[in-house]
């Protein structure tokens, strides 16, 4: 079982970057995927989540209206889309799986949920 999430970099504020969550060694379309992040001396935040199968998508205040999330089962992989990036954005982010039954555990709070397995972070800074 693998997770895997890329695309991270450096952009300048206002840009974009793409982050890839590539999965491997389980069938993706059974779990949601949530992304979060962590900034240095921070606590990690959960950012957005999409559901398996229905696809139904949640996200935070911080990133709503300019990040969005997504699938593709058939390339087992999720994407996060970011948008209108700031440098409060700078940070580690993460994907990590949740089954259905975990998901409704947390009474389907992704921020609260215990996930199945996670990623590798990547960087992302955003700064002129």
């Amino acid at each position: 079982v693998q997770l895997q999430a890329s695309g991270g970099g450096l952009v300048q504020p206002g840009g974009s970057l793409r982050l890839s969550c590539s999965a491997s060694g389980f069938a993706l379309a059974d779990y949601g995927i949530g992304w979060f992040r962590q900034a240095p001396g921070k606590e990690r935040e959960g950012i957005a989540c999409i559901s398996g199968h229905d696809e139904t998508t949640d996200y935070s205040r911080s990133v709503k209206g300019r990040f969005a999330i997504s699938r593709d089962d058939a390339k087992t992989t999720v994407y996060l889309q970011m948008n209108s990036l700031k440098p409060e954005d700078s940070a580690v982010y993460y994907c990590a799986a949740l089954s259905r039954a975990s998901y409704a555990d947390a009474d389907y709070d992704y921020t609260r949920a215990v996930y199945d397995y996670w990623g590798q972070g990547t960087q992302v800074t955003v700064s002129s």
